[in-house]
């Protein structure tokens, strides 16, 4: 849309929409299907998986996960994509599986490293699993952390 900014080597999955004002910095991946938010600015380096929804005037600093939610000052989960998942046709049972990973991997306390062998080893496979735990588990930024409704925002 209108004055979006994509710098160097940045590359950008199919059906990618980047709202008014987004801005990217160099060497930014994004995964088909996410979509990002008015005025939303992306660091370097950062990685965006497929799915994920970034909401308007968030800062990111840190990789965001397929199916995810962010939102917030400091950025964080806020969620599963469970709309734009319905409106891409996943299932009922799809989206409550993708939800039931995202409890352990951002709801349990456990650090990344500990929820994903978790969720690994107590979550029925799929390719939906697997994409995320291995996503994060080759991150080079970081992930975005868990939602803290204690922690002041800047909003």
């Amino acid at each position: 849309m209108a004055y979006a900014h994509v710098a160097h080597d940045c590359n950008l999955g199919d059906h990618v929409i980047l709202v008014n004002n987004v801005s990217l910095a160099g060497e930014v991946e994004i995964n088909d299907w996410a979509i990002l938010g008015g005025h939303a600015a992306v660091h370097q380096f950062v990685k965006i998986g497929e799915h994920a929804m970034i909401s308007g005037g968030t800062l990111v600093s840190k990789d965001v996960p397929p199916y995810v939610k962010a939102a917030h000052t400091p950025m964080s989960y806020v969620g599963s994509n469970f709309i734009g998942l319905r409106r891409r046709n996943f299932t009922p049972e799809q989206i409550d599986h993708i939800h039931t990973i995202f409890k352990v991997l951002f709801q349990s306390g456990h650090n990344y490293t500990n929820a994903c062998n978790i969720a690994e080893e107590t979550i029925e496979y799929s390719r939906e699993r697997d994409l995320i735990i291995d996503f994060i588990r080759t991150s080079k930024r970081g992930i975005l952390k868990p939602h803290n409704p204690n922690t002041k925002s800047e909003e």
